[in-house]
């Protein structure tokens, strides 16, 4: 009786030393973390690309005469444009300076540059282009960089899309599709407020206006060294690939 005690005794603690051994690492190990920025990143060196509406097999098909056939991506588009509004910039993010990065080390709560939704002119929803070309059959669709903590694009980032036929118009808006620095560095979501990622829309125009249009496009990063747009194993850094289908 006496030695299960002293048994059950030794293993209590033994357990508590190892459960506070354990404790006491853990602390000290958060101790050396940053609560809005991750220690370790090297594993992503370069950004990826999105499209936005997103759907399965980053395939857009729809009937420019069938409202309910795009309804869903301009829904979409509405949505994840709503942040960009030019009235919520204007009361939330600064004017800066265009062509130069945004830093702002030592600060605590960081500013954020305005990025405008009528800056994506009829791509961005607005009076006149709520369906942002769909019921045209000239769809817009919006191409994002993902967002990286503490990546600084170098030289004149853009993103220029291809057609794998000559049988298409793009346009770009901004301008060129270019990605202005002044959005540069970004800092994380928890001291970062209110940072809106620049965009790139493009305006698809099939030259066939009428049947059935397929449109099989490549946008990629272009302009900076620093962001790759080719790696077998990544089919998404730096690029994206997406196919839209119009019928009438």
């Amino acid at each position: 009786m006496i030695m299960g005690s002293l048994i059950l005794l030794f293993y209590l603690v033994f357990y508590g030393f190892l459960a506070g051994l354990f404790t006491l690492t853990m602390w000290v190990m958060l101790q050396t973390l940053d609560d809005s920025v991750p220690k370790y990143r090297d594993r992503v060196s370069s950004p990826g690309l999105m499209i936005s509406p997103k759907s399965p097999g980053l395939e857009l098909t729809f009937s420019k005469s069938d409202k309910s056939s795009y309804e869903a991506y301009t829904k979409v588009l509405h949505s994840f444009l709503g942040p960009y509004n030019d009235s919520l910039q204007a009361t939330n993010n600064v004017a800066c300076t265009q062509g130069h990065y945004f830093e702002q080390e030592g600060v605590e709560e960081r500013k954020s540059c305005q990025f405008n939704r009528s800056s994506l002119g009829p791509c961005a929803g607005l009076e006149g282009n709520e369906y942002f070309g769909y019921n045209e059959g000239s769809p817009c669709v919006i191409v994002k960089m993902n967002r990286i903590i503490g990546l600084k694009p170098l030289g004149n980032p853009k993103i220029n899309c291809t057609s794998k036929a000559e049988n298409v118009s793009l346009q770009y808006y901004p301008d060129y599709g270019m990605i202005d620095l002044m959005y540069y560095p970004y800092y994380g979501k928890k001291t970062h407020l209110n940072y809106v990622q620049p965009l790139v829309a493009v305006k698809i125009t099939p030259l066939n206006t009428t049947g059935t249009s397929e449109v099989v496009l490549e946008c990629k990063l272009q302009g900076s060294p620093n962001l790759k747009n080719e790696d077998d194993r990544d089919k998404f850094l730096g690029r994206v690939n997406f196919r839209v289908q119009i019928r009438d």
